[in-house]
């Protein structure tokens, strides 16, 4: 049948069901072809917050969105324009997430009344009008996927765990992508499971098929590949790049990687990836707790490796004391926190930026610690490598301030040379380091550098550095134990001077003002660059100028952050908190400004910030 073809700059599509319905793997095999095409894009998985929710409940709905176009995507759209509902808990829970006028493509299958009553449908929305605004397409998924399986010897309800399969073929063909990716996924996947292979790659081509049949769906669309810079690219999540980012860091350092970690939401991903690279020598330890886990990540620390923790703002809670611990040592610590809805249990599946404050000060005593805050999914890459470099170079731990966002989402990497990245000299001690009145040389384990202010790193066992360690005061230079008054004040000020300095080794804040008439500065900082971005994008398209700047280093800020701020009229700081760095920013700064501020446990949509900005901006 011939169809028509419509091409399209950009679209974004939403895929939802029961957990147990694949969605999560659906949209990333749609993702991954549409990244092969060359399309720019930006994900938002959306898992469920219940591990097993009833099936066909509001708990237990699975949502993925992708948009992609032929030019810079920066967000996964305010609405998706295609929404996939495999049941009736998929479409109460995800229609308000679909514009106006936008496909909806509906697994009518599900639909009994059982299933409507249990999410509170009165009548069947497919025959009530309460869906006229929409363009639907009833399509009997489960059954036409039962139908296609016929052949192979399985039971009703295992061919019925295809029906993702045939959706994604739909899918692919409505939008002009190749069944070859998937196929190719498919084959690694069940390969040692000849049937069930066969099985999902029939329900596939058949999705393919019935879209390129069916008399419900008149066109197809096109969207062309972004242009983007030369080299090779690979799709990739944040939790996958902050892994990559670790063992680069560690080869560029020449610290075998070491994980000390215990599983938490949005967090773990990190720690099944690393656990497959032992021949990059990477060490991964599941510990039995929060404590224990970084407990074990310092002790590598101090061996000489590069110690790592990942966590989420609940396990930073249980391991605050060890950081701290970490601040008095003086070595080389990364603690990652994918931040996540709280407090205490909060939202494990939900994205929020609200652990800034906990990381800045949340030990006992004056404990100052680096923050390093990735802004993309690919971007946690880099930062994951920046965060290494200050804390073998300063000797301090580190926070690497991910989200769920950032974490989960996905986008196109430009996969860097290892010429490209930088190369992080860990400069141990090799031998004495001070002179006595008597001649006599000797090691001082807190003698620090004049430039950067560290301690040596000594590594345990070589003859002549022996120390001690412990979260008691030491004395300048000896590293005796101290409890002379002016002695703690003069520790305490140093490594606050030593945490001050990094600044002097970080780049400016850049700001992104394409006129230099903006009257009005938007500053964010990790997850929020996307939707800042594209908002004030969109806003100098309607006349409106406007500046974005984005903070990657939080603490220490960049050193021109204050010269920035105070050479605009007006600052705005919107956050998925209450106004954590605007706190920060009016304390340090003394300038008055703005926050807007949402904890939805869902980023920002690009509409509410311009609406947000402009009113800002307009106000004289």
């Amino acid at each position: 049948m011939s169809k028509e073809v419509v091409e399209l700059d950009h679209v974004s599509i939403r895929f939802a069901g029961d957990s147990g319905d694949g969605m999560q793997l659906t949209g990333d095999q749609f993702t991954s072809t549409t990244a092969i095409l060359g399309n720019d894009l930006t994900t938002l998985p959306d898992f469920p917050a219940e591990i097993r929710a009833p099936a066909g409940t509001l708990p237990g709905v699975s949502a993925f969105q992708l948009h992609f176009g032929n030019a810079d995507i920066l967000t996964p759209g305010d609405f998706a324009d295609v929404l996939v509902a495999m049941n009736p808990a998929a479409l109460k829970a995800n229609l308000k997430e679909l514009r106006k006028g936008g496909d909806l493509l509906v697994n009518t299958d599900e639909f009994g009344a059982r299933a409507l009553t249990k999410v509170g449908y009165e009548t069947n929305p497919l025959e009530d009008g309460s869906l006229d605004g929409y363009n639907v397409h009833p399509i009997a998924l489960t059954s036409m996927t039962v139908e296609a399986l016929k052949e192979f010897d399985m039971s009703k309800k295992e061919a019925e765990r295809a029906k993702n399969m045939f959706a994604l073929g739909m899918l692919l063909w409505m939008f002009t992508r190749p069944l070859e990716p998937t196929i190719k996924f498919l084959d690694a996947k069940f390969g040692k499971k000849p049937v069930i292979l066969a099985a999902n790659k029939k329900a596939l081509q058949a999705g393919w098929s019935f879209g390129e049949t069916t008399e419900s769906f008149a066109t197809q669309f096109v969207v062309k590949p972004a242009s983007m810079p030369t080299g090779t690219y690979r799709n990739i999540h944040g939790n996958l790049a902050t892994a990559y980012g670790l063992i680069a860091a560690s080869k560029r350092s020449g610290l075998p990687l070491f994980l000390g970690t215990y599983p938490i939401t949005p967090a773990s991903d990190i720690l099944h990836e690393l656990s497959k690279h032992k021949g990059f020598g990477v060490r991964t330890f599941q510990a039995e707790d929060e404590i224990a886990a970084i407990g074990a990540a310092l002790g590598a620390s101090y061996a000489g490796m590069l110690g790592v923790t990942t966590t989420s703002g609940p396990g930073v809670a249980l391991k605050s004391e060890t950081i701290g611990l970490a601040v008095a040592l003086e070595l080389p610590l990364i603690i990652i926190d994918v931040q996540r809805g709280g407090p205490s249990t909060g939202l494990p599946t939900k994205t929020e930026q609200a652990d800034l404050l906990q990381a800045m000060f949340g030990r006992n005593g004056e404990a100052p610690v680096p923050i390093v805050a990735p802004q993309s999914p690919a971007d946690c890459f880099n930062a994951a490598i920046e965060a290494a470099r200050i804390a073998i170079t300063y000797r301090t731990p580190v926070f690497l301030l991910s989200d769920g966002y950032v974490a989960n989402g996905a986008e196109p990497w430009l996969i860097p040379t290892e010429d490209s990245l930088p190369t992080i000299d860990p400069k141990f001690a090799t031998g004495p380091n001070h002179t006595l009145e008597d001649g006599t040389e000797v090691f001082w384990p807190f003698k620090r550098d004049p430039e950067t202010l560290a301690r040596p790193w000594a590594i345990p066992g070589v003859a002549g550095l022996e120390h001690r360690i412990g979260g008691i005061e030491k004395q300048d230079g000896t590293g005796n134990i101290s409890y002379d008054p002016a002695n703690h004040d003069f520790m305490v000020r140093t490594r606050q001077a030593k945490v001050d300095g990094i600044a002097k080794t970080i780049e400016p804040l850049l700001v992104d003002d394409p006129s230099g008439a903006a009257k009005t500065l938007v500053i964010g900082w990790g997850s929020t660059y996307g939707p800042i971005q594209d908002a004030c994008r969109n806003l100098r398209d309607e006349g409106i100028q406007v500046a974005h700047a984005q903070v990657r280093h939080l603490n220490p800020f960049p050193a021109n952050l204050g010269e920035v701020i105070k050479s605009y009229d007006k600052v705005v700081v919107p956050e998925m908190n209450l106004g954590q760095l605007n706190m920060l920013l009016r304390a340090k700064y003394l300038v008055d400004t703005i926050g807007f501020n949402q904890v939805r446990g869902l980023p920002f949509k690009t509409q509410e910030l311009m609406d947000a900005i402009k009113e800002v901006a307009s106000h004289g």
